[in-house]
């Protein structure tokens, strides 16, 4: 699709949504009544005068996150032609190859390992990629700050992940035996997934030291699928703002050359209540402004390193 004014491209990419949204939503009730006010939408020819591919899909995204409010529900256009297979994106070898270069650009997530006065280290992770991929990078890191007297881990701007480097990173912070962290129901497979702290780390874990999360608005999915373990485990405490409140992970679809569409597939469960954070988000045990959570963060952990057991 070189031409979003095209009628007949704009009523093609738009079938291809309706079909992903109704064979992989997580809700189907929802994906019909989304589909319903696309076509409203389109009836109504806000469409057609689109002469911009990036406008079409800012256009139909806004669409789309209308009635569901979900904000993992998205379309993307591409100024390079998509891989020549439909289907998952996430299954073309040459679409991963580029996302992995992208992760190792980005450090896999580790933006800052830093020690601070009084012994007390900070980690702030700004994605967390694929464990797999960024594994080796993330527990270098933790590695770093191992023999610190407490530790802030800063996911102020950590916009997602995948839930197998949340296990990873988990693993550190609770000691064994292997503890169940949360479950994800998949709509495609109708399989559910548990993920489980390992039984064995690289390294030495940090379990006994104070373990203080600094949260913001920006701190989404998989950013807030950890800080949220950590708080309802009873291993850190959270400061900052209360979370986005993305809860529903999901798959990349080729829709038409140039388009991507990001659909939610999944449906996070907590083992302890049941329910996620989808549109509540995590609401932080200490409240402060993002930009003062570090500072908030910091002089508590010095207050607990300083008074006597």
């Amino acid at each position: 699709m070189n031409n979003p004014t095209d009628p007949l491209a704009v009523d093609k990419l738009l079938d291809a949504l309706y079909s992903h949204l109704r064979s992989y939503y997580i809700f189907p009730e929802i994906a019909n009544q989304i589909c319903a006010n696309l076509a409203s939408h389109h009836q109504a020819g806000e469409y057609s005068d689109i002469a911009d591919g990036e406008l079409l899909a800012l256009a139909l995204t806004i669409h789309l996150q209308e009635l569901s409010h979900d904000e993992h529900l998205w379309v993307r256009w591409h100024a390079e032609p998509l891989p020549e297979e439909n289907g998952q994106l996430r299954l073309d070898p040459q679409w991963q190859a580029q996302r992995r270069l992208q992760a190792a650009q980005d450090n896999f997530g580790v933006y800052k390992v830093e020690r601070m006065d009084g012994n007390i280290g900070r980690l702030e992770l700004r994605y967390l990629h694929r464990p797999e991929w960024g594994g080796e990078t993330v527990t270098s890191a933790l590695g770093c700050i191992a023999n610190t007297n407490a530790l802030i881990l800063d996911l102020r701007r950590c916009t997602g992940g995948y839930p197998g480097m949340v296990a990873l990173i988990c693993s550190y912070f609770f000691p064994p035996p292997p503890r169940l962290l949360s479950s994800i129901y998949w709509r495609d497979e109708d399989a559910t997934q548990e993920f489980w702290t390992l039984a064995e780390v690289p390294g030495q874990r940090y379990t006994s030291q104070p373990l203080f999360a600094l949260t913001s608005r920006q701190t989404f999915s998989a950013g807030e699928m950890l800080a949220g373990i950590l708080q309802r485990q009873g291993r850190a405490i959270l400061v900052g703002e209360r979370t986005d409140g993305g809860a529903h992970p999901g798959a990349s679809y080729k829709l038409a050359p140039h388009f991507e569409a990001f659909i939610p597939i999944g449906r996070t469960i907590d083992p302890q209540t049941g329910r996620d954070w989808e549109g509540v988000g995590i609401t932080p045990d200490v409240a402060a402004p993002a930009e003062q959570a570090l500072a908030v963060a910091y002089q508590r952990a010095r207050d607990v390193l300083t008074t006597p057991a």
